[in-house]
């Protein structure tokens, strides 16, 4: 690279390089933040275990499944959300449907959007 500097009252000022070498550091630099944003797009997403959305995709009750992917009981998840026990054992096994409130409750204990609890390929 061949850069030439111009010094103000004896400092470092400025820098003039060929222009084709200014174009090629702007393409690295705008590589770099490409790489720097796909890193930082890349870290902010979630990613599952495959043995959990292997038990999404095979039909599991999404409820059960984000329950023991957290880690919770069904008696802890009851507490946490507000419910029983037996209603949440019987929203897991497609005995009953739980209102808007109570999913919204399960999502919020769970940490994940109602949708993930009951869309349309859930079985709750």
């Amino acid at each position: 690279m061949s850069v030439q500097i111009i010094q103000l009252n004896g400092v470092s000022a400025l820098a003039v390089l060929p222009i084709d070498e200014w174009e090629t550091l702007l393409e690295r630099l705008e590589t770099l933040q490409d790489i720097a944003d796909a890193k930082a797009t890349m870290s902010e997403e979630t990613t599952f275990p495959a043995a959990f959305v292997d038990r999404l995709l095979a039909g599991e009750a999404p409820l059960k499944v984000w329950r023991e992917y957290r880690g919770l009981t069904l008696q802890s998840l009851a507490e946490t959300s507000g419910t029983t026990r037996q209603m949440l054992s019987m929203v897991e096994n497609g005995k009953a449907n739980p209102s808007a409130d109570l999913l919204a409750r399960l999502a919020r204990a769970l940490d994940c959007d109602m949708d993930d609890l009951h869309g349309e390929s859930a079985r709750c």
